[in-house]
């Protein structure tokens, strides 16, 4: 039987309202699955939903948030729905966080106090020399981070001293064991549709009063993760036509970023997102309708 229902798909293509209305359905929750979601002070620009959701602000925009971290939070959020309703709705487009939420991930520990800064020095100093020094301790590792990486290699090395690989043995993105039966659906949005559906998103989101809601959070301090949301440093240092510009351009690439990922996940069951959410919903438990009746 399915416990879990996990709605994935690319930017704007209708997932929050999707999983809600599954939500509904089942009479049961939605756990987000975003990485930028997970910050207070930003609802606007990351385009929370409207009603409670499980780790949707649940971080204050000075903190930093890990997948490991992500990932605890996750599986008590879903294992406490499906004990008090049977069954739970995941839904995001972080794939990363999706697969945290759905599995149990060997996330490494996180380095040492003063390790990260020893080793960022020392990539700094000399980045061929630092490079070498992984050669020798994680080979498969080094073949995989250029020199000039800087960032991979400072992590290659911390995660080389902790005993673990940047490039592990199994190294695939994606396995298809998860913590509960699940299924995995995909919102397919044609690219035409979807790009009218960035642009419109785009546009609501300055009416919505965006700009003044980046002010906000950027007189105070931001983490370096709630740094990442996407239109954040447009619309802090760009005239707002050319941000408006420029958020629909990254969106259209974190979009087919997010494609990619759809590809990669195993036993995901594609659904048509271009109808609306009920209908979309009702295609969704169609999909799953044979494990939750009990079925094989």
């Amino acid at each position: 039987m399915v416990a879990v229902i996990a709605v994935f798909g690319p930017t704007a293509s209708g997932k929050t309202a999707v999983a809600e209305a599954v939500a509904d359905r089942l009479g049961t929750g939605v756990v987000s699955c975003d990485a930028l979601q997970v910050y207070r002070g930003l609802p606007i620009l990351t385009n929370q939903p409207s009603r409670p959701t499980a780790l949707v602000g649940v971080r204050e925009l000075d903190e930093e948030m890990s997948v490991g971290a992500y990932a605890t939070l996750a599986h008590a959020a879903i294992d406490d729905l499906i004990e008090r309703t049977r069954a739970a709705v995941v839904s995001g487009g972080t794939g990363l966080y999706l697969r945290a939420a759905l599995a149990d991930l060997a996330v490494p520990p996180p380095p040492a106090p003063g390790v990260r800064e020893r080793i960022l020095a020392e990539v700094e100093a000399d980045p061929a020399a630092a490079h070498e020094r992984l050669a020798a301790v994680d080979a498969r590792a080094a073949a995989a981070v250029h020199p000039n990486d800087r960032r991979r290699l400072v992590r290659a090395l911390e995660l080389a001293e902790a005993g673990v690989s940047l490039v592990p043995d199994d190294d695939r993105l994606w396995a298809s064991a998860t913590r509960h039966p699940t299924l995995i659906v995909g919102l397919d949005v044609p690219a035409d549709e979807l790009e009218r559906r960035i642009v419109a998103r785009t546009a609501a989101m300055f009416e919505q009063g965006v700009v003044e809601e980046v002010r906000t959070a950027l007189a105070a301090r931001v983490s370096q993760t709630a740094a990442k949301a996407l239109g954040l440093d447009e619309i802090a240092t760009l005239p707002e036509a050319e941000a408006r510009e420029r958020i629909v351009i990254r969106t259209r690439r974190y979009a087919a970023y997010q494609r990619k990922w759809m590809r990669r996940i195993p036993g995901l069951v594609g659904v048509d997102g271009t109808d609306g959410p009920d209908e979309v919903a009702d295609a969704v438990l169609a999909h799953a309708s044979r494990w939750l009746d009990g079925g094989p």
